[in-house]
């Protein structure tokens, strides 16, 4: 990212994260101003019930390229705590980051070269990499894996993990997409990826290290399971009965 004379805005979606927050904060801020670049980290606390809100303002130390915004008392979901961290953006590349660490933010740098290297509109970190190093839970990789091919098969998007939380993404395509985009919780990274697919920008994935972190607040339920498979049906019937995402 040495030779990018742009600037980055980085989005942190972050519900119940105070564990983490601020060092997450702290470490993405080391890693831009080791480079150099100009950037901004946008915080979105999506109705959190601990302190997140409070320690991503603490762990600002007035640094001006920080931004903490709270959407409200209620979570609404990662797609709506995205888009209203994305009306804040002011940079060239949009990045969109975990919270909880998984995905270091030095990362950000190999998702760089590949967006530069493959003349790319949207690089999006993926598990199934075969040059990516992986610490995952045996039964979320089987979900994964299941999902993956469920996407394969409905959509024949030309990447293999849509869920990974972290992507980068030039600005406009990403504008364009949000113009379209309805879901705002468990398919969101899904719809986001069709709409910029079918508006004919240029996606590619790259290679990414996860260090799987147990979650005190989040697990992956059949609550969850179903409102994933509900999300996706809703994104499918729009796209082959609605035509909603036809140009």
């Amino acid at each position: 990212m040495k030779n990018f004379k742009g600037k980055i805005s980085v989005i942190i979606p972050a519900y119940n994260e105070g564990d983490n927050i601020s060092y997450t904060i702290k470490e993405t801020v080391r890693v831009f101003e080791e480079v150099g670049n100009k950037y901004e980290i946008i915080v979105v606390d999506d109705g959190s019930e601990d302190n997140t809100f409070l320690e991503a303002k603490n762990a600002s130390d007035n640094n001006n390229f920080l931004k903490v915004i709270r959407c409200g008392d209620v979570n609404m979901g990662k797609g709506f705590a995205i888009k209203s961290g994305f009306e804040h953006v002011s940079g060239d590349l949009v990045v969109f980051m975990d919270a909880d660490l998984d995905l270091h933010p030095e990362q950000i740098g190999i998702l760089f070269k590949n967006l530069k290297e493959k003349k790319a509109d949207v690089v999006i970190g993926s598990k199934r990499h075969p040059d990516s190093v992986v610490d995952y839970p045996w039964y979320r990789k089987i979900m994964s894996d299941v999902y993956y091919l469920l996407i394969l098969f409905l959509f024949n998007l030309p990447i293999k993990d849509t869920q990974t939380g972290l992507k980068m993404f030039r600005f406009e395509p990403l504008k364009k997409a949000f113009e379209k985009i309805l879901v705002k919780r468990f398919a969101f990274d899904l719809e986001l990826l069709l709409i910029i697919h079918k508006l004919g920008y240029k996606i590619v994935d790259a290679p990414v290290k996860l260090v799987f972190k147990p979650k005190k607040f989040r697990s992956v339920g059949l609550n969850a399971i179903f409102h994933v498979l509900w999300d996706t049906a809703a994104i499918l019937y729009r796209l082959y009965i609605l035509n909603y995402y036809k140009l």
